[in-house]
């Protein structure tokens, strides 16, 4: 995890506030307090019975290390998994294909969609790929550059962005700091957004996040896979 100083985050702050934004509201979600990501990942598994897993970013394994699935595959350059490298280079050399994918690697949008992108060349038919991170409840959280310790970054541009592709279906799950899921499958409600979306602000999702983002519950999520 990357280490912010006190001087470093005081800087940051300032620039982020004085050039890009400075927006105080926040917003409120229900994320449930016992339901987590491993936990999603467990009922899926039970479900579908799944045979290979890639998890990017596993930091210190708080993850990896709950997964009970046959090949596992753990990609961080620092920490944690079992393979030492970016995402870039494993995706690079990789031959393997996976039936569920977990970004959770670095936050910025970019990044982001590149291992989204990149992911989906390697899903099996009826896989999953799962995003963390993708609801910021404040401007600080989701600020790049980046001034805090608890951090979403800007996950959810790379959900707004893809959710324009007409192959690509996506929806938010409203738990655990917002999970995107993401099937290789025709796109049942197209995003239409008229800015570019390097530009777009926290001001932007706080106002639209529902319809951005197209948030369902645990409880919907279980209905529909």
């Amino acid at each position: 995890m990357e280490k912010i100083t006190k001087v470093s985050r005081i800087i940051k702050k300032l620039y982020y506030k004085i050039f890009i934004e400075n927006y105080n509201k926040k917003i409120s979600y229900n994320f449930p307090v016992d339901y987590f990501r491993w936990d999603l990942i467990k009922y899926l598994h039970e479900k579908y019975k799944f045979n290979t897993y890639l998890e990017i970013g596993c930091d210190k394994d708080q993850l990896f290390s709950r997964i009970n699935i046959k090949k596992k595959f753990g990609v961080d350059p620092f920490s944690g998994g079992n393979i030492r490298k970016t995402s870039d280079e494993f995706f690079k050399d990789n031959k393997e294909t996976f039936d569920l994918v977990f970004i959770d690697g670095l936050h910025e949008y970019s990044q982001v969609k590149k291992d989204i992108l990149n992911s989906l060349k390697f899903l099996n038919k009826d896989g999953l790929i799962l995003v963390h991170d993708c609801l910021p409840e404040s401007m600080s959280k989701q600020a790049v550059p980046r001034y805090r310790m608890i951090w979403n970054g800007d996950v959810w541009k790379a959900i707004v962005d893809l959710r324009q592709n007409k192959n690509i279906n996506i929806y938010t799950c409203e738990m655990d700091q917002g999970i995107g899921v993401i099937q290789k499958k025709e796109n049942t409600k197209i995003l239409k957004i008229d800015k570019n979306i390097k530009n777009l602000k926290f001001k932007d999702f706080y106002k639209n996040y529902k319809e951005y983002m197209r948030i369902i519950s645990i409880k919907d999520l279980k209905e529909m896979f």
